[in-house]
């Protein structure tokens, strides 16, 4: 592994960290900051021409600042002529905007693929995408990796009795049929619609059978837990006896902390695709690691091994 590297920008250095570990190599150095013009500053510290280097990089709060960050960094090792330089992005911010449903409006998703490209990407890992045509906004090489067999093996260790799998929306119900085929569970869908441009959405109808059993509802992200906190109420009305959550990516912005502090739903399960630190570290809410996956996910990609074998 000699020629291997690993970087890290400012957005999750302990993710990093525990990559490197699995990995058993040392994070590469880098100097990182911000002028007082809110400029961003990247030095590399160490000699990275003909390697194969990774940064790893989500774009999540400061959303704006890590993806500036990790454009900057993608620059500063091409012009430092790396090999190949792959960029780890473990939540694809701006996600949500993957297609004009609007008349005048970007598709910003499609954008941030273009500026990764250009900043010196030769190929792109990251986990769980909002949606899966994302993929082909990219000409370079795109490895996605799932959470989903992490929650899984969560669940099905739990072994909770009477389960049956919720999808929080149409679009992911797909997801939650493989997971509750998985768990040995029934499955039901939650209809709903969003009211405008806001984190506001509109509980519509539970289609499936859920009065007197345990459900566990799924999503890829919860970010003000608004949805997540309709669905646990208008599950409890329909007679569930309990709700569980779990989700990939837990952005949790605005009131979402406050929301599920006060939400009778009994866990939050996650994954640290994001830092869940501060104030975001609550009782209820359970953090399973992506530092293995994502660890062995460079490791074939650097030994020229099939990613996709990991989750046959």
């Amino acid at each position: 592994m000699e020629e291997l590297k690993v970087f890290s920008g400012t957005a999750h250095p302990s993710l990093a960290g525990n990559v490197c570990n699995y990995l058993g190599i040392p994070l590469g150095g880098a100097e990182l900051f911000e002028f007082s013009n809110q400029n961003i500053f990247v030095r590399i510290l160490e000699n990275v021409r003909q390697r194969d280097v990774f940064v790893i990089q989500p774009i999540c709060c400061p959303v704006n600042k890590s993806l500036v960050e990790l454009l900057i960094m993608l620059d500063a090792l091409k012009r430092a002529s790396a090999e190949r330089i792959t960029a780890v992005v473990p939540y694809y911010g701006y996600g949500r905007t993957d297609k004009k449903d609007q008349p005048r409006v970007p598709i910003t998703a499609r954008l941030i693929a273009d500026l990764i490209t250009t900043a010196g990407a030769d190929r792109l890992l990251t986990v769980d995408l909002h949606a899966p045509q994302i993929q082909g906004f990219f000409t370079i090489p795109v490895d996605e990796l799932t959470a989903r067999s992490i929650l899984g093996q969560y669940f099905r260790e739990k072994a909770l009795n009477n389960l049956v799998v919720v999808a929080t929306d149409i679009g992911i119900s797909k997801v939650a049929r493989d997971l509750a085929a998985k768990l040995g569970a029934s499955l039901a869908i939650i209809e709903k619609r969003r009211v405008g441009n806001m984190d506001a959405t509109e509980t519509l109808n539970v289609i499936g059978d859920v009065e007197g059993m345990c459900a566990l509802t799924v999503d890829d992200e919860i970010d003000t837990a608004g949805s997540l906190v309709g669905v646990v109420d208008t599950l409890l009305k329909r007679g569930v006896t309990e709700v569980y959550s779990c989700c990939t990516h837990p952005i949790l912005s605005g009131q979402a902390i406050e929301r599920i502090a006060a939400s009778p739903v009994k866990e939050v399960v996650v994954t640290d695709t994001v830092p869940v630190n501060g104030a975001k570290k609550l009782d209820k809410i359970t953090v399973l690691s992506m530092a293995s996956l994502i660890g062995e996910a460079i490791h074939r990609i650097h030994t020229g091994s099939s990613v996709g074998a990991m989750f046959e």
